[in-house]
């Protein structure tokens, strides 16, 4: 039996940005969640690691079917769309060579060194 779920057109659209914002895969991104979070504040017991916040959130939106999304989901893809698109639009004058810029995007699922 195939299931039919209609999502919101909204939802949809923001499905497509969100992947088109979020340019690193799943993999890359826990990556680098991964490398931030073993500097000197080391990870916690839980079984999530203590990933940063919101890339966890981020990866966990990543790993979902559009089918399966939550209303925390889509509140998750939205600010991700939104903060993304605020810091590109702000970028600095030295661009990518802006370390502390392009690990915030970084946290984000976003590659600035990624051509779209």
């Amino acid at each position: 039996m195939v299931r039919e779920a209609r999502l919101d057109p909204e939802v949809e659209v923001l499905w497509e940005d969100f992947h088109a914002e979020v340019n690193v895969t799943s993999e890359q991104l826990r990556s680098w969640l991964l490398t931030r979070g073993s500097g000197t504040e080391s990870f916690g017991a839980g079984p999530d690691l203590d990933l940063p916040e919101p890339g966890r959130q981020i990866l966990a939106v990543l790993r979902k079917r559009k089918v399966d999304l939550t209303r925390e989901d889509v509140e998750v893809m939205r600010e991700a769309v939104d903060r993304i698109r605020s810091l590109t639009a702000a970028r600095p004058a030295d661009g990518v060579a802006d370390d502390e810029w392009r690990r915030a995007l970084l946290d984000l699922g976003h590659d600035a060194l990624v051509e779209r």
